[in-house]
């Protein structure tokens, strides 16, 4: 090893390699710290210093260009990266990053993406498969000590040390008997290492004497600089393509700790992690089911410090039986099951994601460089009172306040973005005049890539939305996408975005002769005109649109339901369902005139599909156009013994689905068509058996039950005259005198 180099080869994100470096770097007190990383962000480095700079976070490196190439550089309190990082900065030592730079990284991991793709396309079409393995060198250890596991064989060997001296030394010497005898390293990697060791040269070269360089355990025996020439590593560098990059500091989450990401390092369990890293290791194993219970408490979950003790001996009773020197993660779940919850997974699931992964989110200065759309959600965040947190949380919006309403319009401005910050939750038990948005609110860090990419339409969220609808409304023609962008810019506040699309979608709605397509469009517009009254938005563009709709669809609906099959039938009488809603909602006599006029005419047509006439009369008795008289009148007509029973049927379903109050309260309605179901031929009623279920499926249980006790009463029967009610005196008489027995009456 070069004099004044100390090499120290760690685990990302394991808390005993931190813990031995830190003693190890008290020991030498090194001028110079170079770390594992990205020198891409050289200059962010000394915002770790920073007091609100609080793990985890991570570094963002992406390409300037293409800020979809994005790698991360996680940190957590128990990172050894961060702790060389925060120990140079305590002590005012110099620190860089030594790794191969993301400047040349990424075009080099594109070209070898492209090279794979090739090599897959041709080794698919000449039927062969590469299967070639992967060197574990941790697991090659872990055989050589005994141990199936290398995950666990690290765990007892440098996460739970007690000795701190000659850890680095020895693994270094592991990893240079293991490089021999595994395969070379691909050309990638063989950058990486030349580029660490022309850092370690020109360190040195600055006039550093105690260089202390913090790298991957398996990198740290390439890393000496007298074993390889500088021509060598020069040759090897020279010539590597270039991108420009930009690097920032952005909050982290555990749970995003939990998968490998920028230079491959994750880890299962970083709740356990920090624990192991905070607690005090000779009590270690108490303090962590300490916790477990705590946690169970808060969830209501009965347990005990009898729990607590009884889950300690159990874990390491079963780590002796298993020949482990100490309890590991299984030993601790197997334990926890055990005691605490009595072999079922619900409280598992609350302790893996609340202790073993957490819950935790870490944060960064303000003073972070960020691109402007960053730094504008970073100001509405502030302004709206609206913090950015890693567990879900749920927020109750009333629009009638403008605090409320401004943050309901960041929300959807983002959502427009494709940043699912919050989503918006159904609310069943609330009116259509609900001045209420209920969210669920849930920050991922990868966010902030698409804030960067986002960037390109406009400095400010506001902005960034307006060019993003503008975009999808010149690349859509169709109505039903652009009263969709409408309702959206509307929930948005986005008034200028309003006013062209309310200007093109008259330009496409004045041409189209789909009324199919006018009719799914109308209740978007509608809506748009009922956000328009909570959000205090102006309604007169939109209404002028509708004025121009509704009059297309009321002329053109009857030539569109003529000569309809069963699903066209089924399509269109949603369609009317939604059209006459959406006139409702729309508050207009004179469109309401028209459409229900509309609607006469057709129920009056005999070739007219059953469905589509059973529904538009249910439509028009429900706006009281049509009473019940006319309606049984028409149901009998519908019911004649000349009419087709499968026609009968769809009649009876679209006039009947989705609630059976009607027959309830009209008993002789109930009587017509129960009357009638008793006239059909065996032959045909096993047809019409599934239209008739189906249709009595849609109403709620307790409807069909009234009914079928009205039925059985012969009530319905009763009312159209179907049965003589007539009592026969003579044969009462003679029942009294028992009946008056059981009652305990005297006959008169």
């Amino acid at each position: 090893m070069a004099d004044g180099v100390h090499i120290f080869g760690v685990r990302h994100h394991g808390p005993g390699s931190a813990r031995s470096l830190v003693h190890a770097l008290n020991e030498l007190k090194p001028a110079c710290i170079l770390v594992e990383g990205p020198p891409d962000a050289d200059e962010m480095i000394p915002l770790a210093a920073d007091s609100q700079m609080q793990p985890p976070i991570a570094i963002l490196v992406h390409a300037s260009d293409e800020p979809s190439r994005a790698v991360y550089y996680p940190f957590a309190t128990f990172s050894p990266e961060w702790n060389a990082i925060r120990w140079g900065l305590e002590h005012k030592s110099s620190i860089r990053f030594m790794d191969l730079p993301q400047a040349h990284r990424m075009p080099i991991e594109m070209e070898q993406e492209k090279q794979a793709q090739n090599a897959s396309a041709s080794a698919e079409a000449s039927g062969s498969t590469n299967s070639s393995a992967i060197f574990d060198p941790i697991g090659e250890l872990a055989r050589t000590a005994g141990f199936d596991d290398g995950e666990r064989w690290w765990e007892y060997l440098v996460e739970h040390r007690q000795e701190q001296a000659g850890i680095f030394e020895a693994l270094r010497d592991a990893m240079a008997v293991l490089r021999e005898r595994a395969p070379s390293p691909d050309r990638h990697e063989a950058h990486r290492e030349a580029w660490m060791r022309r850092t370690i040269r020109e360190t040195r070269a600055e006039g550093f004497t105690k260089i202390a360089a913090v790298c991957g355990a398996w990198h740290a025996p390439a890393l000496d600089v007298d074993a390889v020439t500088k021509k060598q590593d020069d040759d090897l560098l020279k010539g590597l393509p270039k991108l420009k990059t930009s690097a920032t500091w952005i909050p982290w989450t555990y749970d995003h700790l939990t998968f490998a990401s920028g230079y491959g390092a994750g880890v299962y369990s970083p709740g356990w992690y920090e624990h192991i890293w905070k607690s005090d290791r000779t009590c270690l194993l108490e303090s962590w089911m300490t916790r477990v219970a705590r946690l169970l408490r808060e969830k209501d979950i009965d347990c005990s410090s009898a729990h607590v003790i009884e889950a300690v001996r159990l874990a390491g009773l079963l780590a002796s039986l298993r020949s482990r020197p100490l309890a590991d993660l299984s030993d601790i779940a197997d334990a926890t099951r055990a005691v605490f919850c009595f072999d079922s997974d619900l409280p598992m699931h609350l302790i893996a994601r609340d202790l073993l992964v957490g819950i935790r989110m870490g944060s960064v200065p303000e003073s972070t460089p960020a691109v402007p759309l960053v730094q504008d959600l970073q100001k509405n965040q502030k302004r709206l009172r609206l913090k950015l947190e890693a567990l879900e949380k749920v927020l109750d919006l009333d629009l009638r306040e403008e605090t409320d309403r401004q943050r309901s319009q960041l929300l959807h401005r983002l959502r427009l973005l494709g940043i699912d910050w919050g989503v918006p939750q159904p609310q069943p038990n609330r009116g259509k005049g609900t001045f209420h948005e209920i969210w669920q609110l849930r920050w991922d860090p990868g966010f902030t890539i698409q804030l960067i990419e986002a960037g390109v339409l406009g400095n400010t969220i506001e902005q960034a939305a307006f060019g993003k609808l503008r975009k999808l409304a010149t690349e859509s023609s169709d109505l039903r996408v652009l009263a969709s962008l409408l309702q959206d810019a509307l929930l948005a506040d986005l008034g200028d975005a309003v006013a062209e699309l309310v200007q093109k979608i008259e330009g496409v709605s004045a041409i189209s002769a789909d009324v199919s397509l006018l009719m799914q469009t109308l209740p978007r517009l509608a809506a748009v005109l009922r956000y328009g009254n909570v959000r205090q938005a102006d309604e007169s563009m939109v209404r002028q649109i509708i004025n121009g709709v509704v009059p297309r669809i009321t002329i053109g609906l009857g030539g569109a339901v003529s000569s309809l099959n069963d699903d066209a039938a089924v399509a269109m009488e949603q369609n009317i369902r939604a059209t006459s809603s959406a006139i409702e909602m729309v508050e207009s006599a004179e469109h309401s005139y028209v459409w229900f006029e509309c609607l006469a005419r057709i129920i009056d047509q005999d070739t007219i599909h059953g469905l589509v006439r059973g529904r538009c009369t249910r439509i028009l008795l429900d706006a009281g156009k049509i009473d019940s008289t006319e309606v049984a009148r028409r149901l009998g007509l519908a019911l004649s013994r000349g009419a087709d029973p499968a026609h009968t049927a769809r009649w009876i379903e679209g006039f009947l689905t989705g609630s059976g109050l009607l027959l309830i309260h009209d008993a002789r309605l109930l009587g017509v068509i129960d009357q009638w179901v008793t006239e059909i031929q065996p032959e045909i009623f096993d047809e019409l058996i599934p239209l008739l279920r189906r249709t009595f499926s849609t109403f709620p249980r307790p409807e069909r039950h009234q009914i079928g006790q009205m039925l059985s009463t012969g009530k319905s029967l009763q009312a159209t005259g179907a049965v003589d009610d007539s009592i026969d005196h003579d044969r009462a008489a003679m029942a009294l005198p028992l009946l008056l027995q059981i009652l305990g009456g005297r006959q008169q």
